[in-house]
C-alpha cells in the first residue's frame, strides 16, 4: 500500500512512517508531497491537516495511528511520548530524550532526501524499540 505525507519529514513525520512500515503496513511504499491535494488516490495521507492519520485532539500523528489501530503495546506508548514531546514540545509528557531526538531528526533533514531520513529514522526507533524491551525486562 502506498502512504502519503508531507515532503521535509520530521519527528512525527518520520517516526509515523517507522509504525506504519512495522505495525501496520510490512509492504507500505511512502511518497512525499507538497499538499493534500497532491496525494495519489492509491495512498493513504498522513500527517496532514484534515486528515483521518494526523494530529487529533491532544494526539500526534504517531498516537492517532497507535489508537486507530489498536496498537496497545506500552513500548511502542513509551517511544510515542518521546516523538510527542520531540514534535510539539508542550510538557505532556517526562522525555528527556525528546530534546536530543528532536535535534537529530534536524540534522538529518538538513542534510538527506526524506526517504534516507525516513530509513535512518527507522533503523533508530527499531534499535531504541528494542532498548526500551530489554530495559523493562531488567
Amino acid at each position: 500500500m502506498k502512504w502519503a505525507t508531507r515532503r521535509n519529514i520530521h519527528v512525527d513525520r518520520a517516526a509515523s512512517a517507522w509504525l506504519i512500515s512495522t505495525y501496520v503496513d510490512s509492504e507500505a511504499e511512502f511518497v512525499y508531497v507538497d499538499d493534500l491535494d497532491e496525494v495519489p488516490d492509491d495512498a493513504t495521507a498522513f500527517d496532514f491537516v484534515g486528515c483521518a492519520l494526523s494530529h487529533v485532539g491532544d494526539y500526534i500523528t504517531f498516537e492517532t495511528i497507535l489508537d486507530t489501530n489498536q496498537l496497545d503495546d506500552p513500548i511502542l506508548w513509551r517511544i510515542g511520548e518521546i516523538i510527542h514531546e520531540a514534535d510539539v514540545e508542550d510538557g505532556r509528557f517526562d522525555a528527556p530524550e525528546a530534546a536530543g531526538f528532536d535535534i537529530m531528526i534536524r540534522a538529518l533533514s538538513a542534510s538527506h532526501d526524506d526517504e534516507t531520513v525516513r530509513a535512518i529514522v527507522a533503523d533508530i526507533l527499531t534499535s531504541l524499540e528494542q532498548y526500551l524491551r530489554a530495559e523493562a525486562l531488567g
